[in-house]
């Protein structure tokens, strides 16, 4: 998208209020989702919800093939249609909704910093963990993202979708990683963010941003999702502020108050 094209968006974007019919779409969540969907589904919601935007969640089989990048999720608002957190926060920030507004220049490019450390790492060992491990594919990938349809497409799109993935880790030289050196990556950028947050509630202190709503996604759906290993969620367990972290957004954001 080109420099004018995106000044347009924002100006259509910042024109109209938060509506209060804006959704989220997502694969199916008990029988469809994986494991780095999920997650990443789960650090959109925690966004939104700590700018104080309502979104409606609706589960969709075709949800992948709804988004106009491919990738999970993405949120209808009004007539705008954005994937991906990344650009979600820019769509909020649009219309005045922001969490990092309050950072400077040197906090700001730190808080982008760590977050490209999540997506390089956390996103990437979900993938590989998903489709390149042999026994998670088998029992866990393949039959969950194939479940709405029947065979023999259902076959066709598993086998097609680890295909891409297997591709995809191959590209940017993981492809030959064993499974030991991912759970390694893992621990090694679980050390980095436990370091960063300290004792503090939140990476940047007192107040939540996109950077801790995507550590959270991340986090809290690896250590509460099933796998053919805990392996993984072990690895984060070794890191005690992390998981307080995790309880701190579950319960700010996420548990029901008035209960």
């Amino acid at each position: 998208m080109s420099l004018a094209a995106e000044a347009f968006v924002s100006q259509m974007a910042a024109a109209e209020p938060w509506p209060e019919t804006a959704t989220l779409y997502q694969p199916l969540k008990e029988d469809q989702i994986l494991l780095s969907d999920c997650a990443s589904t789960l650090a959109v919601q925690a966004y939104l919800r700590m700018c104080g935007l309502p979104v409606h969640v609706v589960c969709k089989a075709n949800a992948e093939y709804m988004s106009p990048s491919g990738k999970i999720p993405f949120i209808h608002v009004g007539n705008q249609v954005v994937s991906e957190l990344g650009p979600i926060v820019q769509f909020t920030k649009a219309k005045g909704h922001s969490l990092s507004d309050g950072l400077d220049d040197v906090q700001r490019a730190e808080m982008k910093a760590y977050m490209e450390l999540v997506n390089n790492m956390l996103l990437t060992a979900e993938l590989y963990i998903q489709w390149c491990d042999d026994a998670t594919a088998a029992e866990i990938s393949r039959p969950r993202y194939s479940s709405p349809y029947s065979w023999p497409l259902c076959k066709f799109l598993s086998y097609q979708k680890q295909w891409e993935v297997r591709r995809k880790m191959n590209a940017i030289g993981w492809g030959g990683k064993t499974l030991e050196q991912v759970y390694e990556d893992v621990s090694q950028c679980c050390q980095a963010l436990s370091q960063r947050l300290g004792t503090q509630p939140y990476f940047f202190n007192k107040q939540p941003t996109e950077l801790d709503a995507l550590v959270f996604g991340h986090l809290f759906t690896i250590l509460t999702t099933r796998l053919t290993s805990t392996e993984l969620a072990e690895r984060i367990k070794s890191y005690s502020n992390l998981l307080s972290f995790c309880r701190r957004i579950e319960q700010s954001y996420f548990e029901d108050k008035s209960s």
